[in-house]
């Protein structure tokens, strides 16, 4: 069954069809027509999944999510479906979700450091919630979108997460009085604080430790008379299940600290930049194998069986760095290469490393992987691919990135609905 959410089309699975019987599906169209092309599959399903399991962790905390990590069409609708806001960083994001029929007041324009066309761009689709942390900023949003709402983004200076971001964006503490100062003699209206503690943050306490800092920052806001009623607190939520932090582990200390700093009664909206966490798990990257080398010290040794031993396979696969596996330098063991078919556990394992096709020497998709010998023509499937993947994608030295292909399990798609309904539904 195929249903078509604004000319995106994404396949209804039946009761009895797994995603691994599409990926059957795919791969034997391929060869049936002689073709090797790397491809994903996507199931949506896992997006409700992660909808659902947030709404029971962190009851108080609405999601936006990062259109960045993630910015294919069917992903969008059906996070869109389900109710949630958006957050967009450039003028292109916003026309992606505004067009999907997502209303202006969903979307918060979280990028701190904006151009002043992609400013006055925001003010014309209605997105009015805008994000800053510097001086010059709020002159350009002076000039561009004076009704602008605006929410300042601290530092958090803390020890480093994988991916830090408070390098390149958010002010400290000790900056923040000045710019509220200059905000309010330029009549313009901030009305909250934001975060990110960094991506993949594995130190729990960052999050309270920034939300506490937050809190400071509110009640300067307070002291000048700005209404502060909106706290974000980012993103850094990890997005698999494999990760070294579990989402349940770190919204068991984000709730009490909310609790406590931003109490429920004082009707504070709280919202979230999720990413990661709703599209990693979501995504099947399926990659063949074009071809191989085998290096053995055979030269260095008299003894054959010791050369079979320290022998090192260099496959070459048809996706790289410059496709799918661009931003995922951090985060590549939890990457899992699976064999099409084929069971990894009873076979000889070898020191291997893993090439995408260009004629880059950098494009080195990993050494740590131990895989059998394979053989040209094999493939390779790798889980959580969801994240940083699509979205990146180049065609350097003239490779396309791989196809993907969109499908949802028939009660996925009717939970869809249900929310959608109850969503839309007068409170």
């Amino acid at each position: 069954m195929e249903s078509w959410i604004t000319g995106s089309k994404i396949v209804i699975l039946e009761e009895d069809v797994t995603v691994e019987n599409v990926i059957d599906q795919k791969i034997n169209e391929q060869m049936d027509r002689d073709l090797t092309d790397a491809f994903h599959v996507a199931d949506l399903g896992a997006l409700v999944d992660q909808h659902l399991r947030w709404q029971r962790a962190l009851p108080r905390v609405k999601p936006f999510y990062a259109v960045k990590c993630n910015s294919s069409k069917p992903v969008v609708q059906i996070l869109a479906q389900m109710g949630m806001g958006f957050d967009c960083a450039s003028k292109n994001e916003i026309a992606l979700i505004r067009d999907i029929g997502v209303a202006g007041e969903r979307i918060i324009y979280a990028n701190p450091c904006k151009e002043s066309s992609h400013i006055k761009y925001a003010a014309s689709r209605g997105v009015q919630i805008l994000t800053f942390d510097n001086e010059d900023e709020l002159y350009k949003i002076a000039m561009n979108h004076p009704a602008a709402k605006l929410v300042l983004r601290i530092a958090t200076n803390y020890s480093p997460p994988q991916i830090s971001l408070s390098e390149k964006f958010g002010a400290t503490i000790s900056e923040c009085g000045h710019l509220m100062e200059c905000a309010e003699a330029l009549k313009l209206d901030i009305i909250g604080v934001s975060f990110h503690v960094g991506s993949a943050c594995t130190v729990l306490e960052h999050f309270t430790h920034a939300i506490a800092d937050a809190r400071i920052v509110f009640d300067m806001g307070i002291h000048l008379g700005f209404h502060m009623d909106v706290l974000d607190i980012g993103g850094g939520f990890p997005g698999s299940r494999d990760d070294k932090v579990i989402f349940e582990e770190l919204t068991a200390l984000i709730n009490p600290a909310l609790d406590i700093y931003f109490p429920e009664e004082n009707g504070v909206k709280i919202i979230a930049e999720p990413g990661r966490y709703y599209v990693t798990s979501s995504f099947t990257l399926a990659v063949n194998i074009v071809a191989r080398r085998i290096i053995t010290n055979s030269q260095s040794s008299s003894n054959d069986e010791e050369a079979e031993n320290t022998k090192t396979i260099m496959y070459y696969i048809n996706d790289g760095v410059y496709g799918s596996f661009d931003n995922l330098s951090q985060f590549r063991d939890l990457l899992k290469p699976t064999l099409y078919k084929k069971d990894f556990h009873d076979q000889k394992l070898y020191r291997t490393r893993v090439w995408g096709p260009t004629c880059d020497a950098n494009d080195n998709i990993t050494d740590v992987w131990k895989l059998p010998e394979l053989k040209i023509g094999d493939w390779l499937l790798v889980q959580n691919m969801g994240a940083y993947t699509v979205s990146t994608l180049t065609t350097f030295n003239g490779f396309d990135g791989p196809t993907a292909h969109y499908v949802i399990s028939k009660k996925a798609w009717e939970t869809v609905q249900k929310i959608k309904k109850r969503n839309e539904s007068p409170a």
